[in-house]
Parts: C-alpha cells; structure tokens; sequence
C-alpha cells in the first residue's frame, strides 16, 4: 500500500508538470503577442520592446521556461501583464467564488442523482424509473449556459424570488452567501445530477442481479438491508469515481455559468486572459485545475478501499 501510494504520488507530480509544459508552450504557439495587444498595433516599438524585456518576453522560449519553473519553485504565478497584480492575489481574490459554487453545484447533483438512480433502479420500469431517465435526458441535453438564462428570467426577473448577478461572500451571512448562488449552482449541478443518476441506476442494476442479492432475500433480510449492506456498497465504487472527477467537471461547467451569472470567478478571469493573452494567469489557473483533478482522483483510489474492504492495493 505504501509503494502504490508513492507511485501515485510521482506520477501526480509528472502529470502535473507535464499539463503545466504543454500550457506554457500552447500559449506561445497562439498567434498573437500579448504586448502588441496591450499597446496596440499602432504602438512605439521601442515601448513595445521595453514592455517585452521588463516581462521576460523577449528572452527564448527555452529560457522564459527555466525562469518560469524556478518561480514555481517559490509558489510564485508570477505578474498579470494587464492588470499589473500578483498571479497569487487575483486567483486568491476569484477562487472562493469558483470553490464555493463548485460546493454548491455538487450538493444539488448529489442530492438530486444519488437518490434518483437508486430509486430508478430499485423500482426498474415503473413510473418513477420512467420519470427519472426523463428528467436525466433533459438534464444531460440542456446546455448549462441556457439553463442559467431560463432560471434567470424565471427566477429572477418574473417571479423575482432570487438574485441572479454577483456574489456574496460567505462572511456576510449565509444565507445571502446561499441565496446568489442558488442560481448558477442549478445551472451547473444539473447536468451532473443526470450523469450520477444514470451511472448510479447502471452500477446498482448490475450489483442488484447478482446471485448474493438473491440470496439475501433468501434469507428474508429486509429490503433497506439488503439494499444498504450490500447493494449499496458494492454498487458505489463507480458512482464514487463520477463523484471525484465531478469537481473539475463543475470547474469547467463554472468557467461559462459564472460569466452569465457575472459572479468574476476564476471562470471569467481565465475567459478574460485567454482572449487577452495573459500568459501568466492561463498558466495559473490550468495548473490550479490540474491540481484539483489530479488529487481528486487520487482520493478516489484511496476511498475504494474504504467503501469496499476486499479491494487492496498490492505493492
């Protein structure tokens, strides 16, 4: 057990480093220059050229990559080029956003699909399985983006029930925290509901028709018997793997729910450095994302030995 977790750890860290290479070389391959987008093309070039040197832009490829790595060293991002600030600031500034309608969006999901797989499956084909495939189609076929302008005009112009611009920090209560982010977490944490409910109804109709099922019931063991000590453990272990890349699929669902919603999360930031060439911040906020989805699927390998105790991971 102890090796495979060392295993895992490096190759985290080269899958790590190996996402952070590729960005970094992407992002100089564009066409474009973000000094010239900065200044215009009708700029000073000996301006352009001071811009260049002051940010380590006119040095080659190979050598910006060898300043950039001894920056990571020191958990440095390094400087936005239009904004002037700290990598680090502006992500810490947009990232609690982000983080806590990530949070928000995964409690709908989990609320809404985890129960409505395992009642589809429990009760296959009857009106409730019917009812809940329905809704996990429409939920998989709605663009989350045009889920957040129906709910918005619904919700928040027409019945004007809730708020559907900005956020609130968590500090200033939790219920206006709650309330902004109602919204764009129904927005995103629709589609994930559908995929866990599907996968759930997949995962315990297989569990549910092996023989151990039927002997359990043999034994006239209660149904919420059967169902929590057998079925539901062993049924758990793929819908968990959903579970743990779930985040950064609402990382990315967020990067376009937050600019309908025009929450300035770290989605907008990345849209915005995109389109403006920051390098720094596409680097930071990809490297940031790799992060989360890479030690999410390491906590994933190591729940499945918890949720079922026969799996063990041999050194």
């Amino acid at each position: 057990m102890q090796r495979y977790i060392i295993r895992r750890f490096i190759f985290s860290l080269f899958a790590i480093w190996a996402t952070m290479t590729v960005t970094f070389i992407f992002m100089r391959l564009l066409p474009g220059d973000p000094v010239t987008t900065l200044v215009g093309e009708e700029g000073d070039p000996s301006q352009i050229e001071a811009i260049k040197a002051r940010l380590g832009l006119d040095q080659p490829v190979p050598i910006q990559y060898f300043f950039y790595l001894r920056s990571l060293a020191t958990l440095d991002l390094g400087e936005s080029i239009y904004k002037r600030l700290p990598v680090n600031d502006l992500m810490a500034q947009a990232l609690p956003r982000t983080i806590s309608l990530s949070i928000v969006s995964f409690v709908v999901g989990v609320a809404i699909g985890l129960p409505a797989g395992i009642i589809s499956a429990i009760r296959r084909y009857s009106i409730w399985d019917h009812g809940a495939t329905l809704i996990a189609f429409l939920g998989l076929a709605m663009p989350g983006f045009w889920l957040g302008i129906i709910l918005i005009i619904v919700f928040g112009v027409q019945l004007n029930w809730l708020p559907v611009f900005g956020y609130t920090p968590l500090s200033e209560g939790l219920w206006d925290w709650l309330r902004r982010l109602i919204l764009p977490a129904l927005a995103t944490g629709t589609g994930f509901a559908a995929i866990l409910a599907r996968q759930t109804r997949s995962a315990m109709l297989e569990v549910l028709s092996q023989d151990y099922i039927r002997t359990a019931y043999a034994k006239g063991l209660r149904e919420r018997v059967v169902m929590n000590r057998h079925a539901l453990r062993n049924g758990m272990i793929p819908v968990v793997t959903v579970m743990g890349i779930a985040l950064a699929i609402l990382l990315n669902g967020a990067v376009i729910t937050e600019n309908v919603f025009a929450m300035n999360g770290l989605g907008r930031l990345f849209i915005e450095s995109i389109l403006g060439r920051d390098y720094p911040i596409v680097q930071g906020v990809i490297l940031l994302v790799a992060f989360i989805f890479i030690f999410m699927n390491f906590i994933v390998d190591m729940l499945y030995a918890v949720i079922n105790p026969r799996i063990r991971y041999t050194d």
